[in-house]
């Protein structure tokens, strides 16, 4: 049996954009897309912690280093900018493989420019605030 567990997140990442008139997705910085080992085309769940909606959609790769975190198409409406989302990709492992896992955390700072990249996560660790001059 297979069962669907989380491989990989990009944690609080700012968004910066969100354009209607578009076909769809999500453009990601390629360096934050990289980290969490997510391909461009990969199907993503976004999480906005900011409203507390859930959606489905896919990545495209943006330019490396400039922070994006866009939204495009209808999910545009999901989002404001300045909104904080957590996008996470998910994989199928069989029974032996599930003892061994660990997710790929990126923990994204200010301005989507710093990060830092994790294996694994422990119950009831606290994020700390969101980064000074970023607050709504």
């Amino acid at each position: 049996m297979r069962r669907p567990f989380l491989h990989s997140k990009v944690h609080r990442v700012l968004v910066t954009g969100a354009e209607l008139h578009y076909e769809g997705s999500l453009t990601l910085d390629t360096r934050l897309m990289e980290a969490a080992l997510m391909r461009p085309y990969q199907q993503i769940e976004v999480y906005n912690v900011t409203r507390g909606t859930r959606f489905s959609t896919y990545l495209i790769e943006g330019p490396a280093g400039a922070g994006d975190c866009c939204l495009n198409g209808a999910a545009a409406h999901m989002v404001d900018v300045g909104d904080r989302v957590i996008i996470a990709a998910y994989c199928d492992l069989d029974e032996h493989e599930v003892a061994e896992h660990r997710p790929t955390l990126v923990l994204v700072g200010e301005n989507n420019q710093s990060f830092e990249v994790k294996h694994g996560e422990t119950a009831f660790t606290l994020v700390s605030a969101v980064p000074q001059g970023e607050g709504k």
